[in-house]
């Protein structure tokens, strides 16, 4: 019965779309029918990042190890390609695990391109995820007090991680609450859904936060009302913290930190990915009934600025991290032929140097449904070729562009040869 009014729901919103705007694909409120027939999310084999691991540990091409101190984490980050300098901590309960989570024994969160792992020390279950790039979001759980512990695939998460909130897609959701004393969250009091477009004074609320952002607030580090009291006399009170010593013991941890920079970067890529997965779904179910993708115009419109950042909070202040993240995830290119990457970061009034989602090289964007594709491709080229010089896309100069342009020319080879031709223009 759900899934049935879901596809109502869904061919109501595309028949529609001519008369939606942009903005209405920025957090979609339908679910997508993912489990019928044509996606058949349940049924399906997943073949993301954790899929394959699993697969490799049941050849016996590799095997994991365990540590006194962190378990099996430390050697499912390396084999997943995770950096552990990615690690953030959240003490708001709002996992499955909540009844082990609190301000003094946080839950770490780590993350890589497509794949993210949560870890409460204590607890025999460490949490994970993986980006397929047909079914979204796929989600896990790892028992390391099994005799021989493997990665077990948990459609139950869906509960949660199937919303308007994940734009009707399995995907993922950062929020912002204020929590009391103990870590339990104040729904009425905050941001449900956190992306690069949210506020930073709006951010963070049930996390640390790990770095330093001059003036500009924000809701992290902290705990029951008396703090936030406080942060209405004071701001940043409990702001610009390059250390978290007495919040919490941070021995069970591998690092110390709830690095700033890589809270930003996940709540880019979280809304990203679930972008990519709705594109996924409507155009296959489009192609399969219609034959075409002329019904998704809006929501390519509106994928194509959040690709672009174009309504990016703006950083008043300069912002630093406190671990090796900003080095690591920059180290991971690729790179054009100027030294150039989508990963270089800015951090001084934005994000990104160069503001264009680096996922635009992820396998799940490239296999988006070709004609979904070909026209991002077709709408990013009018963008930076300015042709489209609309007050929507206002933020990127002319110098932008032209960087953008040629970046991508040079590093992703599917592109249209006018991406080339443009390139080589002076």
């Amino acid at each position: 019965m759900f899934i049935r009014a879901a596809i109502l729901i869904w061919l109501a919103a595309a028949c529609g779309a001519g008369l939606a705007q942009a903005d209405d694909f920025q957090g979609a409120t339908h679910l997508t029918p993912f489990d019928e027939d044509t996606i058949a999310y349940s049924k399906a084999t997943a073949a993301g990042a954790v899929a394959k691991l699993q697969e490799r540990m049941d050849r016996g091409e590799v095997s994991l190890k365990s540590e006194e101190r962190f378990g099996y984490l430390p050697s499912i980050l390396k084999l997943l390609g995770v950096p552990k300098s990615s690690q953030m901590l959240v003490f708001s309960k709002t996992s499955f695990q909540r009844e082990r989570i609190d301000p003094k024994h946080p839950r770490g969160v780590y993350f890589g391109d497509a794949v993210y792992v949560g870890f409460v020390p204590g607890s025999p279950l460490l949490e994970l995820s993986e980006i397929d790039s047909k079914l979204g979001a796929v989600f896990y759980t790892f028992d390391q007090s099994a005799p021989k512990p493997r990665f077990t695939r948990n459609d139950q998460c869906l509960e949660c991680h199937a919303s308007a909130k994940t734009m009707g897609v399995p995907g993922h959701l950062v929020r912002s609450f204020a929590t009391d004393e103990v870590g339990v969250v104040d729904l009425n009091s905050g941001t449900s859904l956190v992306t690069h477009r949210t506020p930073l004074a709006d951010r963070w609320g049930g996390w640390y936060v790990s770095g330093t952002h001059g003036a500009m607030t924000h809701r992290g580090n902290l705990i029951g009302k008396t703090a936030f009291v406080k942060q209405e006399r004071q701001p940043n009170h409990l702001g610009n913290q390059t250390k978290h010593d007495g919040f919490f013991d941070p021995a069970p941890y591998p690092l110390p930190s709830s690095d700033l920079v890589a809270l930003m970067v996940m709540e880019h890529q979280i809304h990203m990915h679930n972008f990519i997965t709705r594109l996924q779904f409507e155009g296959t179910i489009a192609l399969q009934q219609y034959g075409h993708v002329r019904y998704l115009k809006n929501i390519t419109e509106g994928f194509v600025r959040y690709l672009f950042f174009t309504e990016e909070a703006e950083l008043k202040s300069p912002v630093r991290g406190v671990s090796e993240f900003t080095g690591d995830f920059a180290a991971m290119g690729p790179r054009d032929k100027r030294g150039r990457s989508l990963r270089d970061f800015d951090l001084q009034t934005r994000i990104f140097k160069y503001p264009c989602s680096y996922l635009i090289y992820s396998p799940a964007f490239n296999e988006l449904p070709k004609p979904v594709k070909e026209k991002i491709y077709a709408r990013a080229f009018e963008v930076l070729s300015g042709k489209d010089a609309s007050p929507d896309y206002k933020t990127l100069t002319p110098e932008i562009r032209r960087a953008v342009l040629e970046i991508l020319a040079d590093t992703k080879p599917d592109l249209p040869k006018e991406w080339r031709e443009a390139a080589r223009r002076k």
